[in-house]
């Protein structure tokens, strides 16, 4: 029979649940710590994207002796340190690479490191723009705006929309005004006519954005709003994961629980149907992977039931139809007898009859077998009766002595102990063992009949050689015979242990098999539980 799975064994399923679920949890802080920090990377990015730009284009559009004196203003205007690097030199890495052809900075922090190819010529044979500085502030931002507003006062006005295209950054916003916002202040307009650059919070967005005159000009350059670079906090962060984590897990126990609850009527099903009762079928509740399953375990358990009725029925009709024949043949071999007298062919015809007996024996073995084949759900339904266990076995031991008159076959009972079963297949199946018992047991076999709270139990032994424990679990299936002690010269067929065995199924009971531990020989003892009688 199948093994059920204990209840240990769903416990360290859960465990091991538990432990992906730790496990997920560990890989969602590593993946939010990693998110953070290529978040911070962009942001450094975005906010170097647009002097970093502004500088490199102006540079490249000098020549190469005149770069340094720019370098200067550009380093007094930025407050950073600023040198040319030859790409040869710099020996970036693969990644660094890739970001410097795109013309995107490379950016390393603490101090803070910025470096930008200048537009022009083959990268291998191009330049880096280096700065250095400590921290960025609102001067790099003011900066980047003068620069930006003195670089197009240079510019002819009906080409200066086409310079901030070129220039648009995704995170720099860049518009021309025409006219100034109505909401600056005094100061503020004040301001921006001395040439100074404004700075406006952006109270719906609480971000910041720069206006700056357009030297010798009527019209503003705006920059921004500027994204702000949110971070959510750790201490929100944890509580969000433990909170999803939470909600994931149970998740997971629900449906866990209703596969769990759904495989375990599978395995029962499976179980009953492994005892004999092949009728068992499973609910079938959706069309699911599961659904599927117990619909095809359905049409098992069908086929299975199909191909052993056909099986019984068939050994049924050959068996009978085997009576005919043999009755026949005994009634001419008996016409024959009583047509000689030749002794040698008398002796052939008495060894015929006895095959015949065998063969007559043998049928009644099989429709016996065929009869309690399906189980106790599909046999000949048994009738339960009390049967008073002692008194049974004393008439087993009447039918078998004068059979084995060199045999001493004693019964052993505690007092008289009433079971309530079937008494002529109780009777057959017991029967079946003293016979066994006596065919390989050398002087003696004794029947013990204990009774027990739950259950009444038979203990058949001989002083034989008994059965080996490798083949003690063969010896029950039908025409099993061991080579040496069972072998067909010392009789029977085979089928009378599978008689025992259908026997005690029907009853709800077993039959197992060891070593007596007095006559050395072996034990079979029959285990049979106590029904309530009917009313």
């Amino acid at each position: 029979m199948p093994r059920v799975p204990s209840q240990g064994s769903f416990l360290r399923f859960y465990v091991l649940l538990g432990l992906a679920l730790c496990i997920v949890f560990l890989i969602s802080i590593g993946g939010r710590t990693f998110i953070e920090q290529v978040r911070r990377e962009e942001f450094r990015e975005e906010l170097t994207s647009l002097p970093m730009t502004l500088m490199t284009r102006q540079l490249a559009a000098l020549a190469p002796e005149r770069r340094a004196e720019r370098l200067e203003t550009f380093a007094r205007q930025f407050g950073m340190q600023l040198t040319l690097i030859p790409v040869s030199d710099a020996a970036p890495g693969y990644f660094e690479a890739a970001r410097l052809k795109r013309g995107r900075p490379v950016i390393d922090e603490d101090p803070w490191q910025l470096r930008q190819l200048i537009p022009g010529g083959s990268f291998e044979q191009g330049t880096l723009l280096s700065a250095t500085l400590m921290g960025w502030s609102e001067r790099q931002w003011q900066a980047s705006v003068v620069l930006l507003g003195d670089w197009l006062g240079q510019t002819p006005q009906d080409e200066r929309p086409a310079l901030l295209s070129e220039l648009r950054l995704p995170h720099w916003p860049l518009t021309l005004l025409t006219t100034l916002p109505e909401d600056l202040t005094t100061v503020q307009r004040q301001a921006l006519a001395r040439g100074e650059v404004v700075t406006r919070l952006v109270t719906e967005q609480l971000t910041l954005s720069f206006i700056y005159r357009i030297p010798e000009s009527d019209q503003w350059l705006k920059v921004g709003p500027i994204p702000r670079h949110e971070t959510m906090p750790l201490g929100l962060h944890l509580p969000l994961l433990i909170g999803v984590m939470a909600v994931l897990s149970l998740i997971i126990y629900l449906i866990m629980r209703s596969i769990e609850a759904r495989m375990a009527r599978l395995e029962l099903a499976a179980t009953r149907i492994a005892s004999g009762r092949l009728e068992t079928r499973v609910k079938v509740e959706s069309g699911d992977f599961l659904g599927r399953l117990g619909m095809a375990f359905n049409a098992m358990a069908s086929q299975v039931q199909t191909l052993l009725k056909g099986q019984q029925e068939m050994i049924r009709a050959v068996s009978h139809e085997l009576r005919t024949p043999v009755a026949r043949i005994r009634f001419a071999v008996q016409m024959v007898e009583d047509m000689t007298e030749e002794p040698s062919i008398r002796h052939q015809l008495q060894g015929i009859d006895a095959d015949i007996a065998e063969l007559d024996d043998l049928v009644d073995e099989i429709l016996t077998y065929a009869r309690l084949g399906g189980g106790p759900d599909h046999g000949d339904p048994l009738d339960m009766v009390p049967v008073e266990c002692s008194a049974m076995a004393n008439r087993v031991i009447d039918a078998l002595t004068p059979l084995h008159k060199s045999l001493s076959i004693t019964l052993e009972a505690d007092s008289e102990i009433e079971l309530l079963a079937e008494p002529r297949y109780l009777q057959r199946a017991l029967q079946n063992l003293v016979s066994n018992a006596c065919r390989h047991g050398r002087s003696q076999v004794v029947i013990r009949v204990w009774d027990e709270p739950q259950l009444v139990r038979f203990d058949v032994e001989d002083d034989g050689p008994g059965v080996p424990v490798e083949a003690r679990s063969d010896i029950f299936k039908p025409f099993a015979r061991l080579d040496d002690s069972r072998a067909r010269s010392s009789g029977g067929y085979g089928l009378g242990l599978s008689i025992v065995q259908k026997v005690m199924s029907g009853h709800g009971g077993s039959v197992t098999v060891d070593e007596s531990p007095k006559l050395g020989g072996a034990r079979f003892t029959l285990l049979i539980p106590r029904r309530e009688s009917p009313a």
